[in-house]
């Protein structure tokens, strides 16, 4: 029996791969991800994935055997879970290890396009700085500002903890309202689009679905005030990106921070020429500890279920009552 692992992860995670009877097969390749799984498909019953690895209808027909995949990631909407869970077959995540890392890059993105700080740095490598100057490189603050969070999970309320340090109003906007959550972190529910117009600073945290697909157009952007920022560390699709692009050269919003975008890895091409835009790779995890983590729990997800006992994290637990 085969279980085939996609990219190499960091960390000691293959010592916990320890079943026996098993070979683990790991991707080292540039080969494909379909290529990969379906040169190594015979026999394969555990499947460890990426977040960017498509396991579609197809993937899943092509491994008959196959009984568990386990996501390197806490989304999965790169998972055809509905028809997984039609073959029997437990998907799993990587929840809770990442949010505080992800809460911490959702910040240093809120900052560094509030106060223009990576166009600062350039301009200062490039050796155009000559001197102090009264407009050279205006943002705008970010202490006792207004806060506004879009999906208010765990991501979402670390983000908001975080924001009592700047003496933050924090509203939010999100699927269902979470009275312990307002008490507990001093935070207003508003509805989407008096979030958006009474916010300075929007920070986007909501998992991507048939609901969230597109949430912020232009209209929506159209909504904030002059001078705030939009910060996206959750899914690209949840901004049409074309809109987003058209509201910067207008002026619509003063700012952006990207973790994600709508094709990636493609990017718009207008928002890489922005001065007024920080773009970073799709690195919110990206901490030793917390990627470490995220490897340690998606192979003990995936071991744990082989071996008969339950997930640490299960997306679809029906199959669980089904093994039953």
């Amino acid at each position: 029996m085969r279980i085939l692992v996609t990219k190499k992860l960091p960390g000691k995670w293959h010592e916990k791969i320890n079943l026996e009877g098993y070979e683990v097969i790991v991707k080292e390749t540039d080969e494909s991800t379909k290529e990969f799984i379906l040169k190594n498909r015979e026999g394969v019953v555990g499947l460890l994935c990426l977040l960017t690895d498509k396991i579609d209808k197809e993937i899943i027909d092509s491994l008959p055997n196959l009984k568990i995949i386990s996501n390197y990631a806490v989304g999965f909407d790169n998972i055809d879970v509905e028809y997984a869970t039609k073959k029997g077959i437990c998907v799993t995540n990587t929840p809770g290890v990442l949010t505080e890392t992800s809460a911490d890059l959702a910040w240093a993105l809120i900052l560094a396009a509030r106060r223009l700080i990576v166009s600062a740095d350039k301009f200062t490598r490039e050796g155009k700085f000559k001197g102090w100057e009264p407009e050279l490189f205006l943002g705008y603050d970010v202490y006792g500002k207004v806060l506004g969070i879009i999906g208010f999970g765990r991501i979402g309320q670390a983000v908001a903890r975080r924001a009592s340090g700047f003496n933050m109003k924090v509203i939010y906007y999100s699927r269902s309202r979470d009275y312990e959550a307002e008490k507990k972190l001093n935070a207003e529910y508003r509805d989407l689009d008096e979030l958006l117009k009474e916010s300075d600073i929007v920070s986007i945290h909501t998992p991507l679905n048939d609901q969230t697909y597109h949430m912020i157009t232009y209209e929506k952007l159209k909504l904030m005030k002059p001078t705030a920022t939009i910060v996206n560390t959750a899914r690209g699709k949840v901004i049409k990106e074309e809109d987003l692009v058209k509201a910067l050269k207008e002026g619509i919003i003063f700012s952006a921070g990207l973790d994600v975008f709508e094709f990636e890895p493609e990017i718009h091409p207008e928002l890489l020429k922005m001065d007024n835009v920080v773009l970073l790779p799709h690195i919110g995890s990206a901490s030793f500890e917390t990627r470490t983590k995220m490897a340690e729990m998606a192979v003990t997800n995936l071991v744990n279920f082989l071996s008969g006992k339950k997930p640490l994290s299960i997306v679809n637990p029906e199959v669980l009552e089904r093994r039953v």
